[in-house]
């Protein structure tokens, strides 16, 4: 396992999570019911053969929320509606009303929500204790902050919150394209995007190009920001930072997996587990330089 997409928010170092085990177990995914378009609960993060709903590693803890949806598409319902409604229309001569409608449309739901698929999902997280992060593999922070909801309801209170620079990012991205020193370990890839700070301003996306050259250059002395920066991480990791600290593309390097590679696993789990160490050690070099260079505020 390792995650594509990392979304963080910070909570106390305090924070209590005795209990954790025995929440997760109470909020334990449920089968959706007959009636019912979803349900959202944790599952084993090692997979259908896991019985344990977390993992952990030192300071570091692996949770999955899982995730159940019956689809039922609206345009599905919405042609039995029609069908219905002129039925209705021929055989009583009249247009059926408001109410009419809404109610034929409850019951064809309820009708056809059994008989719908159900699409599985999860969702990986994981817990550093010792930095107080949250790291969610997910690009879409109202996802990311639905699984933090998702502990909060196991634990009864985690006090959850994003990231907060003191410093403008868009400002340290712009200005390490620019040429300002970056933090150690930090370097520029091939890809960014740039954003005139006015409203419906011109936007410039960069893909596979070098972007110390006069093009780039010249966008930012015309005012343009960076807003998304591809970096690399001592040769370990590579991912895309944006704006709203969200990492995006995050992947491990070979300098990184040739220490899983090193190693033996007589199991599928004991390869899971040696992943989820190598990943969130890595996870945590980073947050450490994300912490430096924005000046991130810890969680009261």
């Amino acid at each position: 396992m390792f995650f594509r997409n990392l979304t963080l928010f910070r909570f106390p170092t305090s924070t209590k999570l005795d209990d954790l085990d025995a929440g997760l177990q109470e909020c334990a995914l449920k089968p959706v019911g007959a009636l019912e378009l979803s349900s959202r609960g944790f599952v084993s993060p090692i997979g259908r053969d896991g019985e344990e709903l977390s993992q952990r590693q030192g300071d570091a803890i692996w949770l999955t929320v899982g995730g159940e949806d019956r689809l039922l598409p609206g345009a599905v319902v919405n042609d039995m509606l029609a069908r219905k409604l002129e039925e209705i229309e021929q055989t009583e001569g009249r247009k059926p009303g408001g109410r009419t409608r809404k109610r034929l449309k409850d019951e064809l739901i309820t009708e056809l929500m059994p008989r719908a698929f159900i699409k599985p999902s999860r969702t990986d997280a994981l817990l550093d204790l010792e930095h107080g992060i949250v790291v969610v593999d997910s690009s879409s922070r109202k996802s990311a902050e639905n699984v933090c909801s998702e502990i909060r309801r196991a634990l009864g209170s985690f006090p959850a919150m994003p990231l907060n620079p003191e410093i403008a990012p868009r400002s340290i991205l712009t200005g390490w394209v620019a040429g300002e020193p970056l933090p150690d370990g930090l370097t520029i890839g091939d890809e960014c995007e740039l954003r005139d700070p006015a409203d419906q301003g011109a936007v410039v996306k960069v893909q596979r190009m070098e972007l110390d050259n006069e093009e780039i250059a010249k966008h930012l002395e015309t005012g343009k920001q960076v807003t998304r920066l591809a970096l690399t991480l001592d040769d370990h990791v590579s991912f895309v930072l944006g704006e709203d600290l969200i990492v995006r593309k995050f992947k491990l390097l070979d300098g990184a997996v040739d220490q899983l590679e090193s190693t033996d696993h007589d199991d599928v789990r004991a390869e899971m587990e040696a992943r989820f160490v190598l990943m969130s050690g890595e996870v945590k070099r980073l947050f450490a330089v994300l912490q430096s260079a924005f000046k991130l505020s810890a969680a009261d």
